[in-house]
């Protein structure tokens, strides 16, 4: 590969049979810099969508649980190597470039732990010669050792689901395992059939779960009754149904609130797109405790007046109750009412 795109060996961790099985005829590795038929387009860009093989696949733990046993929410991704493996398969190393842009932002307060620090930021520019260029940015905070690496790794990747190459990993909303005392994963779950590259050649999408998988995540066998999803089995009468009570928590709530839950719970925007029953369950009794913590909150202010909510807000750097997007500060809020209404004559 040529220094411009870097990793020139990394194909060598690649098992062969990931790569292998998307590798074209020789006659259809010089993909010209002028826009080709549209029919070899199309199938360049289908081979581009495909699924990464499973032995490339690897797991992120992205949230831990608090008190028990430690269990955490994991996250499958690909390293950036499968990523330039997969472009170097299809259109040779000559058929594609990309190129790096960095920045640092001003310092500034994190909010998380009141730090001064600043943001490394990347914008990577891909062009796949014979389809276009697209860009992305990457981010990391400069307190990081790799800030720079990382936010080149993540502005290439989402680079390349602009092209479709990786975009259906962004169909996954975490599954919740058991860690070891090290808080790594004990075990992984089953990938879906349309997460191979076997079940997405054979048609297979996300939302189809409906199809029975084997414990490879490979479809075989009839259509199974029961919704497959990540961590657990629901059927699909009962997760329509947590979906519509999810749903109509938004007018209650309010739509920053019901947004920010959405966000922090499941990392979705929309309920319909949560594919794990778990996270359902997760999502829906924190806006049934964010809605009790509403009534409470306003049998306070018709005790106190509106007006406590002021300086509670300002310390939280909010000018209004209508910004609390998280169910941490919504409780920090409504505890300091309550503690001001029981302190008033």
């Amino acid at each position: 590969m040529s220094p411009a795109n870097g990793h020139a060996n990394d194909s060598a961790n690649i098992p062969s049979t990931a790569v292998q099985q998307f590798a074209p005829p020789a006659s259809d590795t010089n993909i010209p810099t002028a826009l080709t038929p549209t029919a070899k387009i199309k199938e360049l860009i289908a081979n581009l969508e495909v699924p990464f093989h499973p032995s490339v696949i690897e797991w992120r733990v992205t949230n831990t649980s608090k008190g028990g046993s430690p269990r955490g929410q994991v996250m499958p991704y690909a390293d950036q190597r499968a990523y330039t493996d997969r472009l170097n398969t299809l259109v040779t190393p000559a058929g594609w470039t990309r190129r790096y842009t960095i920045h640092t932002s001003a310092n500034f307060e994190r909010s998380k732990d009141q730090k001064i620090v600043a943001k490394v930021l990347v914008t990577c520019e891909l062009t796949i010669f014979g389809l276009g260029s697209h860009s992305a940015t990457g981010e990391e905070w400069a307190d990081n050792d790799n800030a720079g690496t990382a936010a080149e790794a993540q502005a290439f990747k989402r680079a390349c689901s602009c092209f479709g190459l990786g975009r259906y990993l962004y169909h996954f909303t975490g599954a919740w395992v058991d860690l070891d005392e090290r808080k790594r994963p004990k075990n992984i779950p089953r990938l879906f059939g349309w997460a191979t590259p076997q079940g997405w050649r054979e048609g297979l999408r996300p939302g189809q779960e409906a199809k029975s998988t084997s414990s490879s995540g490979v479809p075989g066998g009839n259509a199974d009754p029961k919704v497959t999803r990540q961590g657990q089995d629901v059927s699909a009468e009962d997760a329509t149904a947590l979906v519509r009570q999810i749903e109509a928590m938004a007018e209650p709530l309010g739509w920053r609130l019901y947004r920010g839950l959405l966000r922090t719970g499941a990392r979705v925007w929309n309920p319909t797109e949560i594919r794990d029953a778990d996270v359902l369950r997760k999502v829906l009794a924190q806006m049934k405790a964010a809605e009790r913590g509403l009534r409470r909150l306003e049998a306070a202010l018709d005790k106190v007046g509106p007006e406590v909510l002021v300086p509670i807000l300002r310390s939280l750097r909010l000018s209004s109750l209508n910004q609390v997007d998280g169910l941490e500060t919504f409780k920090t809020v409504v505890l300091e009412v309550e503690r001001i209404a029981n302190t008033t004559p």
